[in-house]
């Protein structure tokens, strides 16, 4: 096996040097990592990733290869991806095919060998930062030119570019397994601002007809279909680019639609109500965040992938109540307005990091549709 090298450079001139992995290439974008031992496969094809290059705290990735079962659309979104060791070799009896050879097959750059260690620590300590992972230019002084000059996160609009580009009804827009789906009772709109497919999985089984809308989808389509609920989608980048969402979850919550937002759309669901929005120092990035319900003291086990966090200091203001909070660092992870049918969460309860602790938020919407549709 030939070994080919790689490096990732990061705005402050750190370089690492490692193996390449996957595709030959150069990716830039923000570097931040993730603490999850587990689920490359949902990583690598969450849309949120987009503009990110992630980096794998577990020290050992791909040695159960790849399926078609785990994917959550339909390519990787993730800029690069840096390992300790990634296994050149997998065991699993539903892989059908290695990490290595995903990787080539999408143009996924990988690099490993390096002290992940190392990076996560300077990355907690310093926050997230940009970087430039490369296999073609290997000059050290080049690379850190390059990284300094990846453009923030902040102020922009990566939605434009994982959203889709005409509405879809569900069956069409996941792969999915329609065996034992109930019969619809409620017609759900999905604002897809780089929607997981387990998402649309998850409402369909609650017998929800879902169609897929694009991000730049206008109240007035969506009201003329007479729909009893939205959702809006996890999704990358900054909320606030993403203007043209923002005023139409507007204007739905001026005609009392029943809305649920998850990740990206919680932040956007936080901005149409009057609160605030800010970056985080280094994000929420992984499979075991523990998230407190506020009005029972119950706890969630969460996946979360995160940069941007509600501001509780604006809840109150726009009319809202924090109804869960993040017990590693006190942040908003969810919140549901006072007197509109509003809610949403932070964390992905669509996700399976272990235990299905979320699930129950999607029954807790399906219900809220129940309570406020018309005779």
């Amino acid at each position: 096996m030939t070994t080919r090298t790689a490096k990732l450079a990061l705005e402050d001139g750190t370089i690492f040097a490692g193996r390449a992995f996957g595709a030959d290439g150069e990716r830039a974008g923000e570097v931040v990592f993730n603490t999850a031992m587990s689920g490359y496969q949902e990583i690598l094809t969450d849309p949120s990733y987009k503009g990110q290059i992630v980096a794998m705290t577990y020290p050992h990735i791909g040695n159960y290869g790849v399926n078609e079962e785990d994917l959550e659309s339909a390519q990787p979104w993730v800029e690069g991806f840096v390992a300790r060791e990634f296994s050149r070799i997998h065991s699993n009896f539903r892989a059908s095919a290695t990490l290595e050879e995903y990787f080539k097959k999408n143009g996924v750059v990988g690099i490993d060998d390096i002290d992940t260690r190392a990076l996560t620590r300077k990355l907690r300590i310093t926050g997230a930062m940009n970087g430039v992972l490369s296999t073609t230019d290997l000059d050290d002084a080049s690379l850190a030119r390059k990284a300094k000059a990846v453009p923030s996160l902040v102020g922009l609009d990566l939605v434009k570019g994982v959203t889709g580009d005409r509405p879809r009804p569900w069956r069409e827009f996941v792969k999915a397994d329609t065996n034992g789906v109930p019969s619809p009772k409620y017609r759900v709109a999905l604002i897809d601002c780089g929607v997981k497919w387990n998402i649309v999985r998850m409402l369909a089984q609650g017998a929800c007809d879902v169609t897929v809308y694009p991000a730049h989808v206008g109240a007035g389509e969506l009201l003329a279909k007479k729909v009893d609920g939205v959702v809006l989608s996890n999704g990358p980048g900054d909320p606030g680019a993403v203007t043209y969402t923002i005023e139409t979850v507007r204007e739905l919550i001026r005609k009392s639609v029943p809305l649920f937002g998850i990740c990206l759309g919680h932040q956007i669901l936080g901005l149409a109500l009057g609160a605030r929005v800010y970056k985080l120092k280094f994000g929420h990035h992984g499979a075991n965040h523990p998230v407190k319900e506020v009005s029972t003291g119950r706890v969630e086990i969460t996946s979360q992938n995160h940069g941007f966090s509600v501001d509780e200091r604006t809840c109150a203001q726009a009319g809202i109540e924090v109804t869960h909070v993040n017990l590693n660092d006190g942040t908003v992870e969810g919140f549901r307005h006072r007197q509109e049918p509003i809610f949403s969460v932070q964390y992905h309860p669509e996700a399976s990091p272990g235990p299905h602790d979320s699930r129950y938020l999607f029954a807790e919407f399906i219900k809220m549709m129940g309570g406020t549709r018309g005779p």
